[in-house]
């Protein structure tokens, strides 16, 4: 009698939802991230293998983005998946090409790297469609474009699938994939673990007594290794950001609501801004945003009014470098105000800035906004040392929420 395996003895705890997820068919997109010893990869190998094994119209396909590394990660991967589930027997595993072929039907598991834009053709399956696709390591890609790229590529003729992203969070917080995972999603679903959540005899003691040490001696190291935390390069200007959606219950609580506006033409734009200043919280909330490019004053104005429901009675404050610009909104119907500026009131108002408790920004709502927050860093000398100036490019949005605020900070005391 063949031996039972018990999936509990195979998947972590933490990824229990997500396996009945996959089974109730409630998403598209699996998107698992996290440090060291997480699980993740060997939790998308099983349900892979499993998967096929239900569906004989299933096939799979794993990527890395250097075909030279299939060999000790997608593929031991899955063939531990393989031995772990018991049924090595029924599988047929080649290395020249890599590939994995389930003999009682003839699913197929196929490998491909992306450093050749070849790679990406051929892509072809005897019976069935390719319903698993499985991107390791996603922080190695070049972005979200490549990725579209082979999910245009590869997900075609069926109708369900299931789209493996796992990777450790790369240190640098305006990494392109540490945003990627925080942009809500109707058809994703995030997932972040760590070594914590595994079972301690999994991984063994000698693991945990380094994961120990390290704490103890680097916990900055620590945090983003085995507990997959994003610390950042110490270049970032804000580091109080919470990029997360802010719901329309939230902005029912709202007080008084602030709007500011940089204007711009090409290729710098126009951008406006709303949100909310709590001081007891220290909190800044910016849920609401219009950016446009080549629109004249009284479009722009037009779009504020018909699109985001700014009346007369709002005060806006902006730019008062462009007097011209706030007497055309005027004229219009805008209650819009140039702000006091003074010496260095650009690095008083961003210090101010940074010296919030946190400041929310909703990536759906106002995407441009998370955007240049999340990617303003101080810029570096030769020697990659950090200036302490603050760079005068990519900051639209931060000069609007400067703009919006600058009754707030320029108070004494502030």
């Amino acid at each position: 009698m063949a031996e039972q395996i018990r999936l509990s003895d195979l998947i972590a705890p933490a990824f229990y939802d997500v396996y009945w997820d996959i089974q109730e068919e409630r998403h598209t997109y699996y998107d698992l991230y996290g440090g060291r010893g997480s699980t993740k990869s060997s939790f998308a190998a099983v349900m892979i293998i499993l998967g096929m094994m239900q569906d004989p119209c299933a096939n799979a396909i794993a990527f890395r983005k250097v075909g030279s590394t299939i060999a000790t990660s997608v593929f031991s991967q899955l063939q531990w998946a393989i031995d772990m589930l018991g049924v090595t027997e029924l599988w047929k595993c080649t290395t020249s090409p890599h590939r994995m072929i389930y003999t009682p039907t003839g699913q197929t598991i196929l490998f491909r790297g992306l450093d050749s834009s070849r790679k990406l053709k051929s892509i072809k399956v005897s019976r069935g469609y390719i319903k698993y696709l499985w991107l390791e390591e996603l922080d190695e890609y070049a972005g979200e474009a490549e990725i579209r790229s082979v999910q245009q590529s590869v997900l075609r003729g069926g109708d369900k699938y299931v789209v493996f992203k796992t990777f450790n969070p790369p240190i640098s917080r305006t990494n392109w994939v540490n945003q990627y995972v925080q942009i809500p999603r109707e058809s994703a679903l995030r997932h972040k673990s760590c070594y914590l959540d595994v079972p301690r005899e999994w991984l063994g003691e000698q693991f945990f007594d380094d994961a120990d040490a390290l704490k103890e001696t680097n916990p900055k190291a620590y945090e983003h290794e085995y507990l997959g935390v994003p610390t950042g390069t110490g270049g970032e200007v804000f580091e109080n950001l919470d990029i997360r959606e802010i719901t329309d219950a939230e902005i029912a609580t709202f007080g008084y609501l602030y709007q500011g506006l940089d204007f711009g033409w090409y290729p710098d734009p126009a951008h406006w801004v709303k949100l909310c200043y709590n001081p007891a919280q220290q909190a800044i909330y910016i849920f609401d945003e219009l950016r446009v490019n080549k629109t004249s004053n009284k479009d722009l104005w037009d779009m504020l009014v018909t699109l985001k429901g700014v009346t007369g009675s709002d005060l806006i404050m902006a730019d008062s470098a462009e007097p011209k610009s706030i007497a055309d909104l005027k004229d219009y119907g805008a209650l819009c105000r140039g702000v006091e500026k003074g010496p260095d009131s650009v690095k008083y108002s961003m210090k101010w800035l940074q010296g919030k408790k946190t400041i929310v920004i909703d990536p759906v709502r106002c995407p441009n906004t998370a955007w240049e927050f999340q990617n303003y860093e101080y810029e570096r000398t030769p020697d990659d040392e950090v200036m302490s100036a603050y760079p005068d490019a990519n900051n639209h949005s931060i000069d609007a929420v400067r703009y919006a605020l600058n009754t707030v900070w320029r108070r004494k005391g502030q």
